[in-house]
C-alpha cells in the first residue's frame, strides 16, 4: 500500500491545503473526536458518582487519573481505541462500534482500586455522547480557529477603510458609472457586514445545547434504575457543566436545530466575503487595484508579465465550496426518521471539512487584501473622463431652486451622450439662477462628488 501523505491525500484538505487545515486538527480530526468521547465519558461516570443515589465513589486522585485519559489524549490512545474497533486490543475483540471502543478505552484506563467499569456509559445510547462531542467540537472550531480569521480579516478592512477613507473612486451601479464614492468607504461597507455576521457566528455557537436522555429521549434506562432520581435536573447540569445550554425534549438524536443556525450563520459570514472577492477582483481587472508581485511567483505559464488575483478567486473557489457543504449538512441533519436513523453519522464527520473549506477561503481572502493597493491616479483620471456623473448634483440644486423639469433638462443633456465639462458649464451658464447658485454649479467636478464618503470611512 502506498505511503500516506500530502501528495497521496484523497483530499486537498489533508493534501495542497494542508498547511491552512492544521488549525482545524484539534477540532476536526478523527483523534479529536474520540477525545471529546471520552471527556464526555469520563465526566459522566465522575457525575455520576457525585449522586447520592448510586453507591459510586471516586477519590480526588483516581479523578485525576480519569480526566488524564482526555487531557493527555495522544496519538497513542487514538490508535488504541481504533484498535478496540476495527482489530480488537488485549482482552477485548473488535467492537466494529466507535463509542464502544470509547467504554473499552475508558476501561483500559481505569484507576487502581476502582471497580467502575459497569458503570461507564450508564444508561446512555451513543447519541447521547456524539451529539456532545460534536458541539464541543463545534464549539471551539468556531471560537478558536474560524472567528479569530474573520476577525482578522475585518481589523484588515477597517485598517484600509481609515487608510483609504479619502481617495475617490467612481461607483457603478448596474456596472455603469454611477455617484463617486471613495475606496476606503467601500472597504467600509464590507467591515461593518463582516462585523455583523461575526457577531452571528458567535451568538449560533455559544448556543449550541445538548442532550443527555437515553434510547429515545425518556430517561428510561436511568428512571428504571434510580426513578427517585431527577434525572432532567441531572442531565441540565452534567451538559450545563460542558458548556452547552441543555436540550430538554429530544428524541434519540437531538435535533441540530443548533447546529444549523452555525452553519447558516458561518454561509453569511462567507457570503459577505464572496461578495467582496467578486469586487476585489473586477477591481483588479480594471485597473483600480494594483497588486504587490511576489518574487519567484508565476502569474502565467505563457504570459511573463502577468500578476492574477489568484486568492481571491482561491478564496471565492473554497467559500463557495464550503457553502454547499453548510448547506447540505444544515438541510440533512435536522431531521431523522422516526426516533433515529443512522445516516447522520457518516454526514456529521464532514463538518470538518465544511470548516476546512472555509479556512482555506479566509486564508486566501487575508493573503489577496494584503497585495493589494488603490491605484489612486487610474481612480482619478477615469473619474475626470466621466463628467457625466456630476448631472445627479446639477438636477438636484435645480430641484432645490424650484426647476419642476431640473431631472429632465439634465436628462437630455447627458444620457447617453458623450459630455464634457465644458458642455456642463455652458449649460450652467444659460440657467437663470442667482450668481451665488451659479458659481456652487460650475464648482462640481467627478472628484469631489463624494458625498460624506470620507466622513463615513472615518466614522467607521
Amino acid at each position: 500500500m502506498t505511503e500516506r501523505g500530502p501528495l497521496t491525500a484523497v483530499s486537498p484538505l489533508d493534501g495542497r491545503y494542508a498547511r491552512y487545515t492544521e488549525p482545524l486538527v484539534p477540532y476536526a480530526s478523527e483523534r479529536a473526536l474520540m477525545r471529546a468521547r471520552v471527556q464526555v465519558e469520563v465526566e459522566y461516570l465522575l457525575a455520576l458518582a457525585d449522586l447520592d443515589a448510586t453507591p459510586l465513589t471516586v477519590g480526588t486522585e483516581q479523578r485525576t487519573t480519569l480526566r488524564a485519559l482526555y487531557e493527555e489524549f495522544d496519538d497513542e490512545d487514538a490508535n488504541v481505541v481504533k484498535q478496540l474497533e476495527t482489530e480488537g486490543y488485549g482482552e477485548y475483540s473488535a467492537t466494529n462500534h466507535d463509542v464502544k471502543a470509547i467504554e473499552y478505552f475508558v476501561r483500559l484506563g481505569m484507576p487502581d482500586g476502582l471497580d467502575a467499569d459497569h458503570w461507564i456509559h450508564f444508561g446512555l445510547t451513543s447519541e447521547d455522547v456524539n451529539n456532545l462531542a460534536h458541539r464541543l467540537l463545534v464549539k471551539l472550531a468556531v471560537a478558536d480557529v474560524l472567528v479569530p480569521e474573520l476577525r482578522e480579516i475585518r481589523d484588515t478592512l477597517v485598517e484600509m477603510t481609515h487608510s483609504y477613507g479619502d481617495v475617490p473612486m467612481l461607483a457603478r451601479t448596474h456596472g455603469q458609472p454611477a455617484t463617486p464614492t471613495t475606496f476606503g468607504k467601500e472597504m467600509a461597507v464590507y467591515a461593518s457586514r463582516l462585523g455583523k455576521a461575526i457577531g452571528r457566528i458567535e451568538r449560533a455557537a455559544e448556543d449550541l445545547s445538548g442532550k443527555l436522555a437515553g434510547a429515545s429521549g425518556t430517561y428510561a434506562a436511568h428512571h428504571a434504575a434510580y426513578p427517585d432520581v431527577d434525572w432532567p435536573a441531572f442531565s441540565r447540569a452534567f451538559v450545563a457543566d460542558l458548556g452547552l445550554d441543555h436540550e430538554p425534549l429530544t428524541t434519540q438524536v437531538n435535533p441540530c436545530d443548533d447546529l444549523q443556525t452555525v452553519f447558516d450563520a458561518l454561509r453569511g459570514a462567507n457570503n459577505v466575503l464572496l461578495d467582496m472577492d467578486l469586487d476585489m477582483w473586477l477591481y483588479v481587472s480594471d485597473r483600480y487595484l494594483g497588486q504587490e508581485a511576489v518574487e519567484g511567483e508565476t502569474g502565467s505559464s505563457t504570459m511573463p508579465h502577468k500578476v492574477n488575483p489568484i486568492d481571491f478567486e482561491n478564496s471565492e473557489g473554497n467559500l463557495s465550496k464550503a457553502n454547499s457543504d453548510l448547506t447540505f449538512l444544515g438541510d440533512y441533519v435536522t431531521s431523522s426518521r422516526l426516533q433515529r436513523d443512522l445516516s447522520d453519522s457518516t454526514v456529521k464527520r464532514n463538518v470538518g471539512a465544511a470548516f476546512a473549506h472555509c479556512l482555506v477561503g479566509y486564508s486566501k481572502c487575508q493573503n489577496g487584501l494584503a497585495k493589494v493597493v488603490p491605484n489612486e491616479q487610474v481612480m482619478r483620471t477615469e473619474l475626470a473622463e466621466t463628467p457625466e456623473i456630476i448631472g445627479e448634483a446639477v438636477q438636484t440644486i435645480l430641484r432645490r431652486e424650484g426647476f419642476a423639469d431640473a431631472y429632465e433638462q439634465v436628462k437630455e443633456a447627458t444620457r447617453g451622450q458623450q459630455v464634457t465639462m465644458a458642455d456642463f458649464q455652458a449649460m450652467i451658464d444659460d440657467l437663470d439662477v442667482s450668481e451665488d447658485v451659479r458659481a456652487e454649479l460650475s464648482a462640481l467636478t467627478p472628484t469631489g462628488y463624494t458625498g460624506i464618503a470620507e466622513q463615513l470611512a472615518d466614522d467607521a
